[in-house]
């Protein structure tokens, strides 16, 4: 972007029937982030544009829309990065439009749903009433955290050459929750959910263009959790692994000082300076 304290915002609008380009011209003044231009345009020239947005810090996804030919979040998107004077922005990709910027996100919760997403044990009751935590390592932790970052802003989506081409693939956000859970120790839901995802729009549908980590606000990396519930999918298969046991609830604490140690012990003895 050059010195200019202005630039020009370019918005593909729909209405409902029909779509074009409208373009702004709008000051720099209090301005950081492409959504701040979007505030903008709508409380000082045009209250009737629509666009989606909440919490302004990149953790509720809503502000999704494709900038300058990328999905990306509006609210991270700072304008001195795109390094031009103008600034196209679009709905997200394979996705209905609803209102200008405003898309659909039925299919992104459906596909979410279809995979499970959440802890499956063999007794429900672990579940739903469990007397203590589970015992779950720090590895145990590191081999799905990562995955559990994603904050379903359709953005991985948007970007997917698989879901263009087949819209009853399953994309790449439900597959890599479906791998967030097959990965988590607490589930027991393995057999169950590699069933899930094992079919003709399911995970032998992504041919690992890797778009959708591309675009990925929290490096949640959908393409790396697909390529690895590929490799789970296999051991299933080749019955290199049968079933998964998930981790085991905690045992009672016991108490280190019992009343009798605590009425024993010596008064403790402060002094200034201490």
């Amino acid at each position: 972007m050059s010195g200019s304290d202005e630039i020009i915002l370019r918005v593909r609008r729909f209405d409902g029937t029909r779509e074009w380009w409208q373009s702004y011209q709008i000051g720099l003044t209090g301005v950081t982030s492409v959504l701040d231009l979007l505030n903008k345009v709508r409380e000082e020239k045009d209250h009737t544009l629509a666009f989606r947005q909440s919490c302004h810090m990149g953790t509720c996804g809503s502000c999704g829309m494709v900038i300058n030919g990328k999905p990306r979040l509006a609210c991270q998107t700072n304008i001195s990065e795109l390094n031009a004077n103008v600034v196209n922005v679009e709905p997200m990709h394979n996705s209905p439009v609803i209102k200008d910027l405003v898309v659909g996100l039925d299919s992104l919760i459906e596909n979410h749903k279809k995979v499970k997403p959440y802890i499956i044990r063999g007794k429900k009751e672990e579940v739903f009433n469990a007397p203590r935590e589970f015992k779950v390592t720090q590895q145990g932790t590191t081999e799905f955290l990562q995955f559990d970052y994603c904050i379903m802003c359709n953005l991985c989506i948007s970007a997917c050459p698989t879901v263009t081409i087949d819209p009853l693939f399953l994309g790449p956000q439900a597959l890599g929750q479906a791998f967030r859970y097959l990965a988590d120790p607490r589930d027991e839901g393995w057999a169950e959910r590699l069933e899930l995802v094992d079919d003709d729009h399911g995970i032998w549908r992504c041919h690992f263009a890797g778009a959708c980590s591309y675009v990925c606000p929290k490096d949640v990396d959908p393409a790396k959790a697909i390529q690895l519930m590929k490799k789970e999918l296999l051991k299933k298969r080749l019955l290199i692994r049968r079933s998964k046991k998930g981790a085991e609830i905690t045992e009672p604490l016991q108490p280190h000082l019992t009343e009798e140690k605590l009425t024993a012990a010596p008064p403790l003895d402060f002094k200034r300076g201490d």
